[in-house]
């Protein structure tokens, strides 16, 4: 048996205008193990840096995977949405064909708690543990400044990932949706060394910004979209990263996502590195803390 399951991807878009949608949309499995649900997915070479799966995508396919599972075998929950993702890369799988393996593992009233297995050859390859309940999509009480002088949009001295960029050739993420790097904090451009931090601005094409869902696993997943930090350092190369927890606090409003990225220690064999995701109205909409290894050059 086969069901096909989406997550409302916007019916009149054209397919090259919702790359992200097919990201989330999921063909239910007769499941294999009992009390689980098993999903048929995809996740093409488009969400790759270099030749790797990109990881935030992979949250975000596991995520929707999940509350498909939730609002199928607990309806009564529908309005609950995955809020935290605690994520292990176990292998690395390759673009391609998925499967997605979920079970509840509590369900209340005000929290749900989801683990999502990522499946390729028979292998788990990413577990994720998610949390689910109701997103804080009202205005804050308390708001620091997360933004300070970055703009809502790309200006014009912005580095948009094509081919003129470096970055571009490498992050073929931006094939799927619109990403720009600010050159004044991205120093390792230049040749330069600086702090390691760096911001970039990304929003997804606008077939997958007009379904509510699409765009939130679209935040879910910008949580994992800065560049390693180190390359301010000098440190170039895959960083796999050890451990991914990744927060979803509210819907995005239309308009590009601003992503801040920084880390606390850079060491000799690891480092640390917290993203923030602010929408077009300053809110907060995603963050991230992950572990990675320090890039080692070939």
């Amino acid at each position: 048996m086969t069901t096909e399951l989406t997550v409302d991807p916007a019916s009149t878009s054209e397919l090259a205008d919702t790359p992200f949608s097919r990201v989330c949309t999921l063909t239910e499995l007769d499941a294999t193990t009992p009390g689980a649900g098993r999903f048929a997915g995809s996740i093409e070479s488009t969400w790759t840096i270099g030749d790797k799966l990109h990881g935030g995508t992979m949250v975000a396919g596991s995520a929707a995977a999940a509350t498909e599972w939730l609002r199928r075998t607990a309806p009564e929950q529908a309005a609950m949405f995955p809020i935290s993702a605690s994520t292990d890369f176990l292998g690395a799988p390759v673009p391609g064909a998925v499967e997605y393996e979920v079970r509840t593992r509590k369900l209340g009233r005000q929290i749900a708690l989801v683990d999502a297995s990522l499946i390729q050859d028979g292998r788990t390859l990413v577990h994720t543990a998610l949390t689910f309940s109701h997103l804080d999509d009202g205005d804050p009480q308390y708001a620091a400044d997360h933004v300070g002088d970055m703009p809502a949009e790309p200006p014009a001295d912005a580095l948009f990932y094509d081919d003129r960029n470096p970055m571009g050739k490498i992050v073929h993420v931006a094939r799927g949706s619109s990403v720009a790097l600010d050159p004044a904090w991205a120093r390792f451009l230049a040749g330069e060394k600086s702090e390691p931090r760096l911001r970039l601005w990304i929003r997804p094409f606008a077939g997958d910004e007009q379904d509510p869902d699409v765009s939130a696993f679209f935040a879910l997943m910008s949580a994992d979209m800065s560049p390693p930090v180190p390359m301010n350092l000098g440190h170039f190369g895959w960083a796999p990263t050890v451990q991914l927890t990744t927060y979803l606090r509210r819907r995005p409003a239309p308009g590009w996502l601003r992503v801040i990225a920084h880390a606390r220690e850079v060491g000799n064999r690891m480092f640390d590195e917290d993203q923030l995701v602010v929408d077009s109205t300053g809110a907060i909409v995603a963050q991230s803390r992950q572990l990675a290894l320090i890039p080692q050059a070939r």
